[in-house]
């Protein structure tokens, strides 16, 4: 079991080098807050389109299929198994379901004297068409809201998730803390810490491997020993894990102190005294493409991706 290559979780791509790899880290910034922030009051349609979007921008930068496959596939599952779960549980809402045309007993409730009102007065609706419940079969029902919910979440998570990994795979971590440092830079009127945010998010990203590196470790030391897991019970069991994970939480930190004492030793006192210019960002002709199909995206968003569009 290798984490790093089945949870490829906050790696980046050295090779092959995409036109994703090209765009300016501040474009791709944007693209990424957009993409997070517009299912937000958004209609289905516009949910399963970001999904697609965000596979379509995956195949079509010509990312080795051995980098995403795994990773997509578990992904996709897990969030079609919630879209299922959360479609059939109940949709919380206490409510008994009435046909939108009423009976002719309900009519004659309405209309107790036709000879003083005529029938027409008291007229059926005409039929729209819609049903709250989607589905009964059994004891399992599926609900507008429930199916509603389900898509939501499912779409959200996927969207969260994998939007967040494509960006950081094709974005190194250096060039994500300029990017930052350039967008946050006004917020220093306010005495706001830019720099040392721009340091801090450096860290943690370059922390998410040693995370993976240290969990695959354990594991791995776990499966070597050949534990009989039957024999030691739920008990035993659950105290042996609780033993991996305190001695994982021992080597993060121990981690975490290397690196503080790395930067001691090389005399790091503030990130102002010690600024290093990883990269320089510059917008060219595709990041001015970018930024155009942003604002068609956003366009699309307002005219058709509305809860009422």
């Amino acid at each position: 079991m290798d984490l790093l290559k089945t949870l490829p979780i906050g790696l980046y791509l050295e090779e092959p080098v995409t036109w994703l790899h090209r765009l300016d880290p501040r474009v791709k910034l944007f693209w990424l807050f957009s993409i997070l922030v517009s299912p937000l009051l958004a209609n289905a349609h516009w949910r399963f389109f970001l999904v697609g979007l965000l596979m379509f921008l995956t195949i079509a930068a010509l990312i080795p299929l051995r980098v995403w496959r795994q990773q997509m596939g578990w992904l996709l599952f897990l969030c079609t198994l919630m879209l299922v779960l959360t479609s059939l549980l109940p949709d919380g809402l206490v409510i008994d379901y009435q046909a939108p045309v009423p009976s002719s007993a309900a009519l004659q409730q309405i209309n107790p004297c036709p000879d003083q009102f005529p029938p027409a007065a008291f007229s059926q609706p005409p039929a729209t068409g819609y049903q709250y419940i989607v589905l009964e079969a059994a004891r399992l029902r599926v609900t507008q809201r429930s199916l509603e919910l389900g898509i939501r979440l499912s779409t959200l998570l996927f969207t969260l998730i994998y939007g967040t990994n494509l960006f950081l795979l094709t974005t190194a971590s250096e060039e994500v803390t300029v990017a930052l440092e350039v967008l946050m830079r006004p917020l220093r009127s306010l005495k706001v810490p830019v720099t040392e945010i721009a340091l801090t998010v450096t860290l943690a990203l370059r922390f998410i491997p040693l995370v993976l590196e240290e969990t695959q470790n354990l594991i791995r030391s776990v499966q070597t020993r050949a534990i009989n897991w039957k024999k030691l019970g739920f008990r035993g069991s659950a105290q042996v894990w609780i033993a991996v994970i305190e001695r994982l939480l021992k080597n993060l930190l121990l981690r975490a102190e290397q690196t503080a004492a790395a930067m001691a030793v090389r005399g790091f006192t503030t990130p102002n005294t010690h600024r290093v210019k990883w990269s320089e960002l510059r917008l060219g002709s595709a990041d001015a493409v970018a930024i155009v199909v942003l604002v068609g995206f956003w366009y699309a968003r307002i005219v058709w991706g509305g809860e009422g569009g």
